[in-house]
């Protein structure tokens, strides 16, 4: 690890809800290790999130110079290390001048965590998908359209002149987990493979008719009881209702935009496979690619502060 060292210049860390990823990174913004780790916000005091991160990371530092840590995501909550204030719509995505410096016991780096951004009407969060949109708009500077954040809690997010004018939040990944594997559908829809067509027909029953949706997700168990319906197609089923029931709601963003959707693969094919038939313009960007450049757009703008 002594040439990894040598060449460590400052860390690029997010810390959501359950994990930590962390990149060494090199002067030039190569990567020069990436590790991850499980990390449950809620198991940890304030006062643990130091040891943690020295935990992973102490191989890797100098003894000499003092490497700076960007952090985004969730360690910036009421519940995370330290809570940084959000910072309000319209906005552009916060970086290294609204940043909170964290005291740290371990001279060897400095901490500094990103804000997250809130909207007050309605009333939303984000923590971590602001310094996505950043890397995005970091090599799309002249983006004007809409950016789908997904995962877990999917952001539907307006960009207009460098700004968020505004977003939405919908816990349809946390829904699809928690009817996937604590509720009666648990039983028919445990699958590895995928139907992209039932897929399909799913999203839009759900997009003509989302207030059935209750009773379509009861569907799927009858079908499988009664007719022999595989998990796969139930899986799909589920998918598809849920997503299609959030695009019914958040077609005021969507409609007549040009659409980017940042997630992780599986997920982003899901969504863009949702969009098409609709006739919408739709590009995906990878998200870890997106937090990273992110996090070193917010690093130059720190070298450039203390310089």
């Amino acid at each position: 690890m002594t040439q990894i060292t040598e060449k460590l210049v400052w860390i690029a860390a997010d810390w959501g809800l359950s994990h930590l990823r962390l990149w060494m990174m090199a002067e030039n913004g190569d990567v020069l290790h990436r590790l991850s780790a499980d990390c449950d916000l809620d198991g940890l005091a304030p006062d643990q999130f130091e040891p943690t991160l020295v935990n992973l990371v102490t191989e890797f530092l100098p003894k000499d110079r003092i490497i700076p840590v960007i952090l985004c995501g969730m360690a910036g909550a009421k519940q995370g290390w330290a809570e940084v204030p959000y910072t309000a719509t319209p906005s552009a995505p916060p970086s290294a001048p609204s940043a909170t410096k964290v005291k740290t016991k371990d001279k060897r780096f400095a901490v500094y965590i990103l804000p997250g951004m809130k909207q007050n009407a309605p009333a939303d969060l984000m923590q971590g998908e602001e310094t996505q949109i950043a890397g995005f708009l970091a090599a799309n500077p002249k983006f004007d359209g809409v950016l789908c954040l997904c995962g877990p809690h999917t952001k539907w997010a307006h960009i207009s002149a460098g700004e968020v004018v505004s977003f939405r939040t919908f816990m349809t990944g946390e829904l699809l987990a928690l009817l996937s594997n604590q509720s009666l559908l648990r039983h028919t829809t445990a699958s590895s493979t995928w139907d992209t067509d039932t897929f399909a027909t799913a999203v839009d029953d759900a997009m003509s008719n989302p207030a059935i949706l209750a009773s379509k997700l009861f569907s799927i168990h009858a079908e499988a009881s009664l007719l022999d319906q595989s998990n796969a197609i139930g899986q799909a089923k589920l998918s598809g209702l849920l997503i299609g029931a959030e695009l019914a709601a958040a077609r005021p963003y969507w409609l007549g935009q040009e659409i980017v959707i940042i997630g992780e693969n599986d997920l982003s094919a899901a969504y863009k496979t949702a969009l098409e038939p609709l006739g919408m313009p739709v590009q995906t960007a990878p998200a870890e690619s997106m937090t990273l450049a992110g996090l070193s757009a917010a690093y130059i703008a720190l070298e450039s502060e203390t310089q």
